[in-house]
């Protein structure tokens, strides 16, 4: 493998330490512990509760100068313990300045306190009275930038940004997330790629879910990672309860988060793709320069934690939800984005007839029905779809049986038209040799059938549905003014891994009940073009993902190179983990080189494609999503996945 400290990855971690309240000793003794504990793991970052330090339930102790002053004392503790600490350690306590006491957060590293933050918003409700024991450092804005702790002049306010390497966090405290504009919106306007929030959460039935929702949006409103550290066990009971809350988010997805009603001490971790951070947001006007954005005085660290291995899984099929419930309505939206898209386009170009080519196959499938179920949202009979079947020299027995079984089971018009005939004669006015299998074998074919579903349409007063998917999109595995051409193509930004789900989800939703057995059979159907003559005992020859590579894989590194712009060293290394046990790094890296190569060399067919809807984040339309040069050269891509 590869240094993977050149990827992007930072490892952060939030903790949650046994606390005693009011004993500033013991607290700072159990930060140290697991501050040690987080750095031998090689977390850059460890982030620990809202007025850590003290406990947050001291309530009128606050006011108390013993307890000020223990509190200080216990933060010195844990600067001289940092010293020997590679990570950069975020604390709470209670920091008393001229006639006020405030609710900081004291970021520590290498001996130092590299700046304190204080809380902006006070809570002032229910069994909250911040503002009875502290003011808020939104006062302090552009009256003071330091303060002395302990004889050194340290960086002080709600302005203050922390840079070490490409990494740059703000600090929220608790309440400053729960506000209509957070802090951390103007932090992650100001360069923060990374929002750490500590936090004293109380638990209440359903708060937790709410909290949970805050933290997922505001990182992914922010294309930001969040770090959420809320105290636990420990803290005092009298009128709530505290369960304990560490979690890490990257872009609204949870990567790590605590067992709440823990009795322990716990510390989750998380590796943040910063890499991919910053290339979403390079991509949105949004974190450009906003003129009415707060200034922030940056800060950097001399952090430099080196990683040995990533700790993440990587989804090996980004393009699928996970669980079924989402899966679930994930295919219903996406059909309905289809069967919609078609729909407009069916009424705007007023036509009497839908055409699609049928082969068998999975994309003509969806394509089908996708179709059919246009005509029924817009009230038409089924029958103003119609259906090709063109057996060619290619054409199994399997795929021909399932093509017309379908056609009947989903009630529309079916013709069939043999491509034959007319290929020979073709074949003989080129001069092609019978024995001839080249691309212009194959490709006439693709080519014939094109020319007849084109011409059908203009008979019948129709429009040819688009059968080709993102995969071979990306690919080019379509053949020029072949498939490649139609007047809408409803599957061109669906992958091919979702058309198998989708074709499935179909086949289960009871709608066309008859049609089931042949839609599960067409999904157990090798994927092909059926372009060369089949094998002796009549079975597919010409297998797709024999020539070009498992699609699954593909899917995968289209959905990264297209989405983040990773370059070929990440995609290799996060395929491989992805993949383990399935595809060993060389073959990663064979079909990696085959991606990279056709993606770049096949551009000229994307750039002529026709319309067609656009249902996720990926999309490679030449007129919005994806707009490059058909004759950009792939060397230096090609290069650097050849030293791999």
């Amino acid at each position: 493998m590869q240094n993977i400290n050149t990827l992007g990855f930072v490892r952060v971690a939030a903790a949650i330490p046994a606390v005693k309240v009011g004993d500033c000793k013991h607290n700072a003794e159990h930060i140290v512990a697991q501050a040690k504990t987080a750095s031998n793991q090689n977390a850059s970052l460890i982030v620990f509760p809202e007025l850590s330090i003290t406990g947050y339930t001291c309530a009128d102790l606050f006011g108390q100068p013993f307890l000020l002053q223990s509190a200080a004392d216990g933060v010195r503790d844990v600067v001289k313990a940092s010293d020997k600490i590679d990570s950069i350690v975020i604390v709470g306590a209670p920091i008393a300045f001229n006639n006020s006491v405030y609710n900081c957060a004291i970021v520590i590293y290498g001996g130092k306190i590299k700046g304190i933050v204080p809380k902006t918003y006070l809570p002032n409700y229910n069994e909250f009275y911040e503002a009875r024991w502290f003011a808020s450092g939104e006062e302090l804005k552009g009256r003071v930038d330091t303060i002395d702790f302990y004889s050194e002049t340290v960086p002080f306010g709600p302005d203050l940004l922390f840079r070490f390497g490409e990494t740059c966090f703000g600090i929220e405290i608790c309440e400053d997330l729960w506000v209509p504009i957070p802090p951390s919106s103007h932090q992650a306007l100001g360069g923060a790629n990374l929002l750490v929030n500590i936090s004293a959460t109380d638990e209440m039935v359903g708060k937790h879910d709410y909290l949970r929702s805050l933290i997922s949006q505001q990182s992914a409103r922010t294309m930001s990672a969040y770090v959420y550290s809320s105290c636990g066990f420990g803290e005092s009971t009298t009128d709530l309860v505290f369960a304990g809350n560490a979690m890490i988010a990257e872009n609204g997805t949870f990567l790590a988060e605590s067992e709440r009603f823990n009795l322990d001490e716990q510390i989750v971790f998380a590796d943040i793709d910063i890499e991919k951070l910053m290339t979403l947001r390079r991509r949105t006007t949004t974190f450009r320069n906003d003129a009415n954005a707060p200034k922030f005085r940056t800060i950097d660290i001399d952090s430099a934690v080196v990683l040995d291995e990533i700790r993440r899984e990587f989804d090996s099929m980004p393009f699928i939800p996970n669980d079924a419930i989402n899966r679930d309505e994930r295919c219903r939206e996406i059909f309905n984005i289809q069967v919609n898209g078609l729909a407009q386009r069916f009424i705007a170009s007023r036509s009497q007839t839908a055409i699609i080519g049928i082969s068998g196959g999975l994309d003509s499938t969806l394509a089908l029905l996708v179709a059919a179920r246009t005509m029924d949202k817009l009230g038409l009979s089924r029958k103003q779809v119609v259906g090709i079947t063109m057996p060619g020299f290619g054409t199994t027995g399997r795929t021909y049986n399932n093509a017309i079984n379908l056609m009947k089971a989903l009630g529309i018009s079916i013709k069939e038209i043999s491509i034959k005939d007319a290929c020979i004669q073709h074949f003989k006015d080129i001069g092609l040799a019978d024995c001839d299998r080249s691309v212009t074998y194959e490709n006439s074919q693709a080519r014939e059938r094109t020319q007849i579903l084109m011409d059908v349409a203009n008979q019948l007063n129709g429009i040819v549905v688009g059968t080709g998917d993102l995969s071979e999109l990306a690919l080019g595995w379509a053949t020029y003014n072949g498939d490649h051409m139609s007047m809408y193509g409803v599957n061109c930004s669906i992958p091919k891994t979702l058309v198998r789900y989708l074709v499935s989800w179909v086949a289960a939703d009871g709608n066309d009940p008859d049609a089931k057995p042949y839609l599960l059979d067409i999904v157990d159907t090798p994927i092909s073009p059926e372009l060369l003559p089949a094998d002796e005992n009549g079975n597919i020859a010409q297998k797709t993902e024999d020539l070009v590579g498992p699609y699954e894989l593909h899917d995968f590194l289209l959905y990264n190179f297209v989405r983040f712009g990773f370059a070929p060293r990440k995609l290799y290394y996060m395929a491989v983990m992805a993949f383990a046990g399935k595809y060993d790094a060389p073959t990663v890296k064979k079909w990696l080189t085959v991606f990279l190569r056709r993606f770049f060399n096949q551009q000229f067919k994307r750039s002529a494609l026709p319309d067609g809807p656009k249902v996720g984040s990926i999309s490679l339309s030449p007129r919005g999503d994806w707009r490059m040069p058909s004759d950009a050269t792939v060397r230096m891509w090609l290069d650097e996945a050849e030293q791999l």
